[in-house]
């Protein structure tokens, strides 16, 4: 047996026995997203009487958990999270004390988080998915997610992985050491998965208006969603565009492959697509396998805006939940209602929008919930958390056209927003609009 296998036996233990090792008090931060922890999220429960009080700090959680959701283990586990998926959501609506939402840029969300715990003088323990060991280097890669899991994982005081055969190696810089691992834990799973949705027709009416702002050679950071996947679709005629992007998406395959994507024409990281995670179909996991056209790098990199500007044409389209007339952008919540989060979009915003010849775009429906309401708003919703400052915004996008809010003045970003929103609610807003003093 080689020396790496050695050291593999003598830190393999059962879920029951690892978890049970952890302290009665502590904190465990988890790999995101498709790479979360099934095997100790899904049982944690169990051990409940173990712990007088664990945080578990994730990043939008793919599956249901009972430790985070069951409201009789409130005092006993708190789910801290960066971004909420469907799950915390409801347990936060249900008013459930086992969620919490923590306010972040991504690419200083693991920076931050590691430096508080230490200020308060908490152990920081990291459990994170991961291929098989190479049984011939002895390394183990973190599989689909690079956001913040090795900033996390070099400056923990304990590394557990969480072994999934079912995990896809990519190339980066995420591999981890048997030397540096203290526990490991074998849990085969199938991958959380998230379906390519078709866009409706009103989503690709959005989309073409898009399209004509984004020229060939553009490198381009496409967020998650119906208008992200209609404007992928639109731009499988382009050319020599490139990949910087925080999530590798299924439509950027789709561009791939249609030869609209060659990443030739790139400032930075020519030839190579560049992401932080990964998250889709199985489909995807097994194109981005070994795959060396893609590298997943660190998302305190990926995610810098400063790195982001360096990328000439840099174009980032994401979506909104609602904008104001002065030009602030919610895009995670309701009100005071947490519905998702900040994640990268003010990073990618702000980085395109200061790259030579950049486009940060904010694309959103004109109305919601059917049509009864709008969603170009005199005033945000009280309570609401600003994703975009209006001092950031650059392009706005609605099925009704496109246009740049980018140094212009209160009165003129009012007057280019009605412009945008639904006919049936432009009296209204103008009306608002006098009367806030803005025309």
């Amino acid at each position: 047996m080689n020396r790496w296998k050695e050291l593999y036996a003598e830190r393999l233990g059962g879920m029951e026995e690892t978890i049970c090792s952890l302290p009665k008090k502590a904190t465990v931060i988890m790999s995101m997203a498709a790479m979360e922890g099934q095997g100790f999220m899904s049982s944690i429960h169990t051990y409940s009487e173990h712990f007088s009080s664990l945080t578990v700090v994730s990043c939008l959680n793919m599956k249901s958990y009972e430790f985070c959701e069951n409201p009789e283990y409130q005092g006993k586990f708190m789910n801290q999270n960066w971004f909420f998926g469907p799950s915390n959501r409801k347990a936060a609506a249900n008013g459930y004390k086992l969620v919490e939402y923590m306010p972040n840029n991504l690419h200083q969300a693991g920076s931050q988080k590691i430096a508080q715990l230490r200020e308060d003088g908490e152990t920081v323990i990291f459990w994170g998915t991961t291929t098989p060991m190479d049984e011939r280097t002895g390394f183990f890669n973190l599989g689909l997610s690079n956001v913040y899991e090795m900033e996390i994982a070099l400056q923990a005081d304990r590394v557990i992985c969480e072994v999934n055969e079912k995990v896809p190696y990519m190339e980066g810089d995420h591999q981890l050491h048997i030397r540096n691992v203290d526990a490991v834990v074998e849990f085969n799973a199938d991958l959380p998965e998230i379906p390519l949705l078709e866009p409706a027709e009103l989503e690709t009416r959005i989309a073409e208006h898009i399209a004509p702002l984004v020229p060939d050679a553009s490198t381009l950071q496409i967020g998650i969603g119906g208008i992200p996947n209609a404007v992928a679709k639109l731009m499988q005629d382009k050319k020599d565009l490139g990949i910087h992007t925080e999530m590798f998406t299924e439509s950027m395959i789709d561009l791939f492959e249609r030869g609209a994507v060659t990443n030739m024409r790139k400032s930075l990281w020519k030839g190579k697509t560049i992401c932080t995670f990964a998250l889709g179909s199985k489909r995807m996991y097994k194109w981005v396998e070994r795959n060396p056209g893609i590298l997943l790098l660190r998302g305190s990199y990926v995610n810098d805006p400063f790195v982001i500007a360096q990328n000439d044409s840099m174009i980032s389209i994401n979506t909104a939940i609602s904008i104001d007339l002065t030009g602030q952008v919610s895009s995670e919540s309701i009100g005071p209602r947490q519905f998702s989060g900040t994640g990268g979009q003010l990073d990618t915003h702000r980085g395109a929008a200061n790259s030579r010849n950049g486009k940060g775009i904010i694309a959103l429906r004109s109305t919601a919930k059917k049509g009864t309401i709008s969603t170009i708003v005199s005033m945000l919703p009280v309570g609401s958390a600003v994703t975009v400052p209006r001092q950031d915004l650059d392009w706005v996008a609605t099925e009704y056209g496109t246009a740049r809010l980018w140094g212009r003045s209160v009165s003129e970003r009012a007057r280019l927003l009605i412009g945008l929103a639904h006919p049936d609610f432009k009296d209204e807003l103008t009306y608002q609009a006098r009367k806030l003093g803005y025309l």
